[in-house]
């Protein structure tokens, strides 16, 4: 109406400053929307990334270690940094324009029909071309961006393997070798980054074009019937103006549509993790009272199948067997026989999807996670120590313990008269994962730990397994004053193990093959393997 008012109507400044007035309020009013819609938008996702990656850190703190066992570091911590950013232009830009590529294109053909139907069905019709062209071309975008975020996972979590690994690489000059490896994991990164941005790029380029067509087609309909007097000047300058602000939503849609694709595949690796299930007695401690395991209860595997999510065959099918309280029984078989499978259960890390695993007469599940590993030591075949003091790393095994006891654990594993020559004594620090450590060193930490958490019940996952001959006998003699009076589980691979124990269980592929004493299963072994 301004422009008509001062070129067809010849109005001066005064006449039409009542207009100019309401254009220039109206413009502050949009000003001040798309303000606090950029502003409401980030604060909404700055505190949506810091309760994301809150509730990402706590599951993986609380997840089952069965479930993360799969896991790289790498990956995660690429989740929680970068796959939580694009979340940004998700929830920042694509959300918002998915809102208004509804509601604003609705309010403008609420304002177009009264003034020309003939416009409105234009717009109405020409509407919907450039989301179904947005989703056709989506479509492969999708996949291209699913392979994309897989390839910088992969990437990141081989970044950290090698940094965590630069001493071995440069111990065995395998630098260049690993420089050749970075380029491969890179350069294929690189390849399915541009094939995204291809697609992205081809996509802008249709949904522009056929936003300009569709103005296009209106400008000309408008055009002819101005110059043959079928609408007035100011209704079609009033179409004019209003057709490109009807594709504008559209068109911004289409860009952020592929960033916030990226969001999208990051979100689902998100609730996947959100997903895992929970170690309770990390989340629910003492949610069914204290428990105290005597080490004159015998406990019994009975009948047990287990079946790990995702997979077509049990780990476990139908076995049992009784740890017979005060003794050591010793777990053999090959890989994937089923042995892990069970100190999973015994650690509560899964539970029995058939059968019962009890403790006297009590179903284990009837006792308090937390509680139950209370009566637990575990000696793993690879110790896992952190960066701290020698100390630390002892003390860690019971939080009531002194110095002294300390001191005490580490002469009964016979690593004592080592950490006292060392310039800080107990208060030495040690690498990440004992790099400042041999493997014989570290296993005696571990052990050091055992005696000093004292507990009834001791799982072992074949300590000596990597280790010398000699450093191997003279563990297993010091593991024997821990195996005293105690009830323990424990995995074999090696003759030496076996002959500390005092039962011999023999499991393949998830089933209970034979089970004797120490004797008439070394027996049974040798003759099976000359035969």
């Amino acid at each position: 109406m301004t422009i008509d008012g001062v070129f067809l109507k010849g109005k001066d400044l005064r006449g039409v400053s009542n207009l100019l007035y309401l254009y220039l309020a109206f413009s502050i009013v949009k000003g001040l929307v798309l303000w606090y819609q950029q502003f409401s938008a980030s604060s909404m996702v700055r505190h949506i990334k810091e309760e994301i990656r809150g509730k990402i850190i706590n599951r993986i703190v609380i997840a089952s270690p069965v479930s993360l066992r799969s896991e790289r570091t790498g990956e995660f911590v690429n989740l929680i940094w970068h796959g939580v950013d694009t979340l940004d232009n998700y929830f920042g830009k694509f959300v918002p324009s998915l809102f208004f590529s509804m509601f604003i294109p609705i309010l403008i053909l609420a304002f177009v029909f009264p003034v020309d139907w003939l416009t409105g069905l234009i717009l109405l019709v020409t509407a919907p071309v450039i989301p179904v062209f947005m989703h056709l071309i989506g479509s492969a975008a999708e996949k291209l961006n699913r392979k994309q975020w897989t390839a910088l996972s992969r990437m990141s979590a081989y970044f950290l393997d090698v940094l965590q690994g630069i001493e071995t690489i440069k111990l065995f000059n395998r630098t260049k070798n690993e420089i050749d490896k970075i380029y491969e994991v890179t350069d294929k990164f690189r390849v399915k980054t541009m094939q995204v941005l291809k697609i992205a790029f081809l996509s802008s380029l249709v949904l522009e074009v056929a936003a300009t067509i569709s103005t296009a087609v209106i400008a000309v309909e408008i055009g002819i019937r101005l110059l043959n007097g079928g609408i007035p000047f100011v209704d079609a300058l009033f179409l004019l103006i209003l057709a490109p602000e009807f594709y504008l939503p559209f068109r911004q849609l289409g860009a952020n549509y592929h960033a916030g694709m990226e969001g999208g595949v990051a979100f689902e690796r998100i609730e996947e993790i959100s997903n895992y299930p929970v170690n309770e007695g990390v989340s629910s401690p003492l949610r069914k009272g204290p428990y105290e395991y005597t080490p004159d209860t015998p406990v019994v595997i009975d009948n047990v199948s287990y079946r790990y999510a995702g997979r077509d065959e049990d780990a476990l099918s139908s076995v049992s067997f009784t740890i017979e309280p005060q003794k050591v029984t010793a777990l053999i078989g090959a890989s994937g026989a089923g042995k892990s499978t069970i100190f999973n259960l015994l650690l509560r890390f899964v539970d029995p999807t058939d059968g019962m695993v009890r403790v006297g007469d009590r179903d284990i599940l009837d006792i308090d996670p937390f509680e139950w590993r209370k009566n637990l030591s575990w000696l793993p075949q690879q110790p896992y120590l952190f960066q701290g003091t020698i100390y630390e790393n002892i003390a860690m095994a019971r939080n009531s313990a002194k110095y002294d006891d300390v001191v005490e654990a580490a002469r009964m594993a016979r690593i004592d008269k080592f950490i006292s020559r060392l310039p800080g004594g107990y208060y030495s620090l040690l690498g990440e994962n004992a790099s400042r450590l041999s493997g014989g060193q570290a296993q005696r930490i571990a052990l050091a730990r055992a005696f000093l958490r004292d507990a009834p019940f001791v799982l072992v996952d074949e300590p000596t397994q990597n280790l010398d001959p000699v450093v191997e006998e003279l563990l297993l003699e010091d593991m024997k004053k821990l195996f005293s009076g105690r009830t323990v589980l424990m995995i074999a691979h090696k003759l030496t193990a076996i002959n500390i124990a005092d039962i011999v269980i023999l499991l393949d592929k998830g089933k209970l093959i034979d089970r004797g004493d120490r004797t008439s299963m070394i027996k049974k072994i040798s003759t099976a393997m000359r035969n």
